[in-house]
This record gives structure tokens, sequence and C-alpha cells, in this order.
């Protein structure tokens, strides 16, 4: 599963650094003024149904069910439900696709309200959301095409194809002079990256020796049980974009600026939960619904328990970076150009609210898979119902007094009480059961955290004298210098922690 989830991370890392390039670029020739955020909801509108409709929900539903018709029909029954499958979402993504074009000024009234009160900035939203919309179309019939892959444990491919949404974006950045402005050159790359995307899976799909076909989409007994466990799925999913949405909308009221905030305190908030969670949550869905057909429980627990130290070991050093360094990680990485020190103050901000959250959210990758591999897709729903109101009411709270980061911190706090409702639950179900092994490395890993927050608040006068080593870069020196002790000290603590309890429990694998 390891070995599986490093390859899938190690690309998700790739594109990650490919989309800070992007990012990066973008952040200086866009800023965080009006158009930069007409770019952010028409580029956030088609990935909101995306992680409805597709990522989350079909591969909740589709992947288990595959896998299951493969191993007891074998490859003609999972062709022909593939095929029906497929023939489905072609059907609801034409409508959807048709239905968002015509109707699109309403959606995008719905989706940011605020925008409405400056017709200019409104009318540029509509024009991009409608070229970005359908990336959306293609995205879906990637990602069940990806779907496929990692049923048949490839997912490498699948991995990578998001590095090629940056690459068209930076090289649209390239030519934005011969678009009316850089937003239309990034809406346009976006929406050419949907065609590049679902060509090169498809491509991995033939190389394994498979091919995409259309059938009939008959009501048969596997389409029934696909459709019954997507409906809660979506349900699911539409949770988890409800509260984005809610950011959005909430955000279009504040001051301008503060979606663009979001969005880039975002990307640095979604590397460790990209590289760590989505890795792990593609790889273990598969090989806990193989445990679970086989009967093999104490696999399962044992499954949980290896997905959920490391997820803890991996995201408490970046929660103690995030929390005590976000402004000048910020300035680094985006403050050039149009990104001015307004911007950088506002990111860091919500950046820091954001990391309150960060490894309950990852750990929602391991736990929801424990009850998708049942076929349970309504138990994380009512749990995400809960979550929700909690998210959505403290937005509405804080929105007024903390403006972005009050909607980041809500969004935090709706994810430690996902978690814990679900691992309430596996617990209660003697479904989860925390070993020896996780409670010692997860302690271990607070202590780590606490000895990388020590160094890097005491190297604070000391790396302060290196401001203007590099004067176009004036917090690259510091920030690499805390960056680099600080994690040097994580380490060691793990490491020397590590042969201490090794030595007391004896064997701890």
């Amino acid at each position: 599963m390891w070995r599986n989830a490093a390859s899938v991370g190690g690309l998700t890392l790739v594109s990650r650094l490919f989309g800070f390039v992007r990012d990066v670029a973008m952040a200086a020739l866009l800023g965080a003024g009006p158009l930069a955020d007409a770019f952010m909801v028409a580029f956030r509108l088609p990935n909101h149904f995306r992680a409805i409709f597709a990522e989350g929900a079909f591969n909740a539903a589709f992947v288990p069910r595959y896998a299951a018709v493969l191993t007891t029909e074998g490859e003609a029954g999972a062709r022909r439900f593939s095929g029906a499958v497929l023939s489905l979402i072609l059907i609801v993504q034409a409508v959807l696709l048709v239905g968002a074009l015509v109707f699109m000024p309403a959606v995008v009234t719905l989706l940011a309200p605020g925008f409405t009160d400056t017709p200019d900035q409104f009318a540029t939203t509509v024009d991009l959301t409608r070229i970005t919309f359908g990336y959306l179309a293609l995205i879906s019939v990637a990602t069940f095409v990806s779907g496929m892959l990692n049923a048949h444990e490839r997912f490498a491919a699948a991995a990578a194809a998001p590095i090629l949404l940056n690459v068209c974006m930076i090289a649209a950045l390239g030519l934005a002079r011969h678009f009316p402005t850089v937003a239309h050159a990034l809406a346009w790359g976006v929406l050419i990256s949907g065609f590049v995307q679902l060509a090169y899976v498809v491509w991995d799909l033939w190389r394994s020796g498979r091919r995409l076909v259309l059938a009939k989409p008959v009501l048969s007994p596997d389409i029934k049980k696909f459709l019954r466990a997507f409906g809660p799925a979506v349900l699911g999913s539409a949770g988890v974009q409800l509260a984005m949405f809610a950011d959005t909308i909430i955000a279009s009221f504040l001051p301008t600026g503060s979606v663009s905030y979001l969005y880039y305190a975002d990307r640095l908030y979604q590397l460790p939960l990209a590289v760590i969670g989505i890795a792990i949550g593609v790889v273990l869905l598969p090989d806990l619904s193989k445990k679970v057909a086989a009967g093999d429980e104490k696999g399962v627990r044992d499954g949980l328990n290896r997905a959920l130290e490391g997820i803890f070991i991996l995201t408490l050093p970046c929660v103690a970076i995030f929390l005590l360094m976000a402004e000048p990680v910020i300035a680094v990485l985006f403050g050039r150009g149009a990104f001015d020190q307004a911007a950088v103050t506002g990111s860091a901000r919500v950046l820091e609210a954001y990391a309150v959250g960060l490894t309950a959210i990852v750990a929602l990758r391991a736990l929801t898979p424990a009850f998708h591999a049942r076929g349970d897709t309504t138990t994380p729903v009512l749990a995400l119902g809960a979550a929700t109101l909690v998210n959505i009411a403290l937005k509405i709270a804080l929105m007024g007094s903390f403006g972005a980061a009050g909607l980041a911190f809500g969004t935090a706090a709706g994810a430690w009480v996902n978690a814990l409702i679900l691992a309430v639950l596996l617990a209660r179900a003697g479904r989860l059961t925390f070993d020896q092994r996780l409670i010692r490395l997860v302690l271990l890993a607070i202590a780590a955290s606490f000895a990388l927050a020590a160094v890097v608040t005491g190297l604070e006068p000391f790396a302060e004298r290196f401001t203007d080593l590099i004067p176009a870069f004036p917090d690259l020196v510091p920030v690499a210098l805390k960056l680099g002790l600080g994690g040097a000290a994580y380490l060691l603590v793990m490491a020397l922690g590590w042969k201490a309890i090794s030595r007391k429990s004896g064997s701890i694998r």
C-alpha cells in the first residue's frame, strides 16, 4: 500500500511543484484584484462540480463495483459494466454543459452574488466561466478512465495527469499577450488541458490492453448497485463543495482580494493534502475493498492504523510550519509584482486558519474509504452533514471580525468534527482500534513537532540577519534556514524516538 501511495504521492508532488510555478506567475501577472477574483471563480466552478460528480463520488461508487464485477465476471463483464457507466456519464455531462452555457449568468450570480454590484467584473466572470466549464465534461471522462486504471492497480497515469493541467496553464501564461487579458489566456489553458489529460489516461488504458467502449445504459443489477452507492456519495461530495461554495459566496461580499487570499492560501494547504491525503485515499480504497471481500478484518484494522500513523507523522510538521511561518513562506512564493504586502498578509492569515484542520482533513482520506470499501456511502454523508452545519455556522459568525481567515477556520473546525464522528463510529463497530504502534508514533510526532517549533522560533533573531543577502528575495534565506534546521530537528527527534520505542518494545513492526 505504501509503495503505491509513494508512487501516487511523488507524482502528485511533481504536479504541485508545477502548480507553484504556475501560481507564482499568476500572482505576479494577476495579483489579487478584480480580474484575479473573476478567474478564481471561473476556475473554481467546474472544479466544484468535478469534485461533486467526478473524483470523490464517482471513485467511491465506481471503483469497488468495477473491482467486484471484474472479480466475479471477468474482463467481459467489467467491459459491459464500464461501457454502460461511460454512456451515463456522457449523457449527464452533455445536459449539464448545455444548461450551464445557457444559464451561466444565473450560475455565476448564485456562486458569487457579490460580483453583481460590479457589472464589468460580473460580465468577465461569466465569459471566463463559459470557457472553463467545458473542462468539467472532459475531466469527468478522464476520471472514469482513471478509476478503471486504479482498479487494475495502474496508478501512475492518473496521478500524473494533473501535471498536464499546470503545464497547459503555464504555457497559456506565456502566450497571454495574444488574449484579451491574462485571465482569458488562463481560462483557455484550463479547457485545453482537459483534452490533453483525457488523451493521456486513454493512452495508458490502451497500453494496458483495454479500450473505451460504449454500451446501452440498461439498469442491470450492477448499474443499480453503482447508482445506489453513487447517490449518497454525491451528497457527501456535495457537502464538502457546499462549504467551499459558501467560502466563495461569502468572500464575494468581503473586500476585494478575499477570493484570491483563499485561493493562494489553499494552494499551500493543498500541498500536504494532495501529496499525503490523495495518495493514501486512492490506494487505500481498492486495498481495503479487497480485504473486506476476503473477510480479513484484522488486515482492514491494520491498514487503517498504518495509514493514520503516516498521516500524523507527515502532517504535524506541516501544521507547525504553516502556523509559525505562513507570512514569510507566502512572501517568498508569491510576494512580487502585483501581489503586494496586503495580499501576502491576507493570504497568510487564511493559511494559518486552514492549518488548524490540516491533519483532520487528511485523516478523512483514510477514514472515509473504510466505509466506502463496504459499500456504505451513506454514513459518511450523515457525518459530513453535521460537520457542514458547524462549518457554515462558524463562517457566518467569524467573517465579520476575521474576513477570509474566518471562512478558513470554519473549514478547519468542520474537518475535525467530521473526522471525529467517523473515527468514533468505526471504533464502536470494532473496525478501528488504535494499536500501540500508532499511539506511540503519534505522541512521538507531536513531540518532534514541538522541537521543530522551538528551533524555528529560536532562529528568528539570527535568521533576520540574512534578509539582505539576496535583495530580490529578502525572505528566501531566512525561510530556507528555518525550514532546513527545523525539519532536521523534527527528523532527529523522530529517529531517536523510534530507536527508544523499538528498544522498549522489542519490535513495533
